[in-house]
């Protein structure tokens, strides 16, 4: 039987029409975005399909880790399917964002940690990023400073404290992401934080605190007492 053929009330589109999406399952709301499935397979069973590609200990969120040309290999999935289901992860992404900076507090370690953890944990290599902060300790803006292999993520402290003066920052704070997942500080990673912290500290820019982060997991430098002990 088609997904035409079928009864209304059991039909993804009709169901969320009339319950809403909260009642339908994981792959009943695949199966909504990608609308059709392939030939001998409905469009909930190509939901499922793609599901059970992702780790269970990850489940959804490992559509974010899907490339357009990983989701393309699965059978019945294309370049549009491929694309639609990218943009839903990335729209996903940027909803968690968005509902975070209602609550987000740079001088709070935790906070930081999860405005920036949709963004960062499905990253397949290391990228540091650079939040500039003003006396409040708001954020003036955050950028991008380095993006590397898997194994290390150089930053310089010149190229740093360059943008730190250049927006007329006050303190500066750091992430980066590891994409094993395991978010304790490599010895590379205590080293960049020292050289930061004594940089900071001759252009009376202190580095306020470096967050690693891992799958929805973080550690805080500052709050391992490692920041102050340097």
């Amino acid at each position: 039987m088609s997904m035409r053929e079928k009864p209304k009330q059991i039909r993804p589109y009709e169901r969320c029409m009339d319950q809403g999406p909260q009642v339908l399952n994981d792959a009943e709301l695949l199966a909504v975005i990608l609308r059709t499935g392939a030939v001998g397979m409905e469009s909930v069973e190509l939901g499922a399909q793609i599901l059970r590609l992702l780790a269970p200990e990850v489940g959804l969120a490992g559509l974010g880790r899907l490339s357009i040309p990983e989701l393309m290999k699965i059978r019945g999935i294309g370049k549009v399917k491929a694309v639609q289901i990218q943009c839903v992860a990335e729209l996903c992404k940027r909803m968690s964002k968005a509902m975070a900076q209602q609550n987000i507090c740079f001088q709070n370690p935790a906070s930081v940690a999860h405005y920036y953890m949709e963004e960062m944990r499905c990253l397949q290599q290391e990228q540091m990023k650079l939040i500039l902060l003003n006396t409040k300790s708001m954020r003036i803006r955050d950028m991008t400073i380095f993006q590397g292999t898997i194994n290390s993520s150089p930053a310089s402290p010149r190229e740093i404290f360059v943008e730190a003066v250049r927006y007329g920052a006050v303190s500066i704070l750091v992430l980066h992401n590891h994409p094993s997942g395991d978010p304790n500080p490599s010895r590379e990673d205590i080293l960049i934080t020292k050289r930061l912290k004594e940089a900071g500290s001759l252009m009376g820019i202190p580095l306020i605190d470096h967050i690693i982060v891992g799958d929805n997991r973080y550690v805080s430098l500052k709050e391992r007492g490692i920041l102050e002990e340097m």
